[in-house]
């Protein structure tokens, strides 16, 4: 060890310690006190939606409540009749992907140099966004639509089970008590008739479960070793996720309706005048290309909340979401509700702001934390 330590600053530059030699010299030694090595513990790196302003998280999921209800009554109002969804899933990807490409050509930002892993890995990823609505899609067929939403409320409980599962996180016992509320209260407010099969409800509680990890994994693509920004990662894919929802809509018969509809209801005008009338190939377009806005706007805003919020709370605004459609479908299309949909109302927005709360005080006692730990 003497030996060891007369050794100039010098030598030991010029002559590299192999790490067996330094092993047979400290061999037998017994480190004095004041030797001892002194390990401080390395803290652990906050979550990223803990780094983040209060006042950004509320603006953003500001904008993402309002481009989600205004999207789904946009659709009830002009939509309503389009029961397409895999080709309203084709049109609202390739319009995020439209959207980026001019931003992209605009400077806005700037992509990326992937490795083939890393593209595999957002290649899955598309593949998890189709399956989502795939699945959902399918076990809507199977089930009741009350039944149906109800299962979907859970999606906050297992957003928690994949997020301990997949990457060892845990919340505090404040956080799964507000998730109570948002999950029963959704539940009592979609009550109804509830109609199912035992493969309905297998393929129902698959299309939470595949919610949950697409929520997840959106987060950690923004916020882990990948760290792509909001346009880059629309960018990458949405023109994957249109090809395969274009692949779906010709499987089930929908681009057959579409060119059917297109050939007869658009296209079957014989004067001039029908160019003006809700059924003329322009009207069609603008009811299209306004929708794919609104989805575009829908997406970077979705895209955004979870970078900034976090997939969890994702999960929660999708629950109060639901609620607030009802309201909303009250207040502008007079539909009737019970009182126990609107008990369940109530309950679900209360859930909402007692989430919210645990959440800022999460935040707050971490980040006391950090400064006491800090300090030290």
């Amino acid at each position: 060890m003497n030996g060891l330590m007369e050794k100039s600053l010098l030598d030991i530059e010029r002559e590299p310690l192999n790490r067996q030699d330094v092993e047979q010299q400290l061999e037998g030694h017994v480190l004095e006190d004041d030797e001892k090595p002194i390990v401080s513990p390395t803290p652990t790196a906050p979550e990223h939606e803990h780094t983040v302003p209060t006042r950004k998280k509320l603006v953003a999921l500001l904008g993402y409540f309002l481009c989600n209800v205004g999207l789904t009554l946009y659709n009830k109002a002009v939509l309503g009749k389009f029961h397409s969804p895999w080709l309203l899933t084709a049109t609202h990807a390739g319009t995020s992907f439209i959207g980026c490409l001019i931003l992209l050509w605009l400077g806005h930002f700037r992509m990326t140099k992937l490795t083939l892993r890393e593209n595999l890995a957002l290649f899955a990823f598309s593949l998890l966004f189709t399956a989502n609505i795939a699945i959902s899609n399918v076990s809507l067929a199977m089930v009741s639509v009350a039944f149906h939403q109800v299962v979907r409320g859970t999606t906050p409980f297992f957003t928690t089970l994949l997020y301990r599962w997949l990457f060892g996180r845990t919340f505090s016992t404040q956080t799964y008590l507000a998730l109570l509320p948002v999950v029963f209260g959704v539940m009592i407010a979609t009550y109804g008739d509830y109609t199912y099969t035992r493969s309905g409800f297998a393929m129902t509680l698959l299309g939470v479960m595949l919610a949950a990890l697409k929520t997840i994994v959106t987060n950690k693509m923004m916020t882990g070793r990948l760290a792509l920004g909001v346009w880059e990662i629309l960018l990458r894919m949405s023109p994957l996720a249109c090809a395969q929802s274009l692949v779906f809509a010709s499987f089930n018969g929908e681009l057959a309706g579409l060119f059917k509809y297109i050939q007869h209801e658009i296209f079957a005008a014989e004067t001039p005048s029908m160019l003006l009338t809700t059924k003329s190939p322009i009207f069609f377009a603008i009811i299209l290309i306004v929708n794919g806005a609104l989805a575009f706007l829908l997406n970077v805003s979705s895209f955004t909340t979870n970078k900034l919020a976090g997939a969890l709370t994702m999960t929660v605004c999708a629950n109060v979401k639901q609620c607030l459609t009802i309201l909303l479908g009250i207040i502008l299309f007079d539909a009737r509700v019970n009182s126990t949909t609107l008990l369940g109302i109530v309950i679900t927005l209360s859930g909402g702001a007692m989430y919210s709360f645990v959440e800022l005080d999460s935040k707050r006692r971490k980040l006391n934390q950090q400064t006491v730990g800090g300090g030290k």
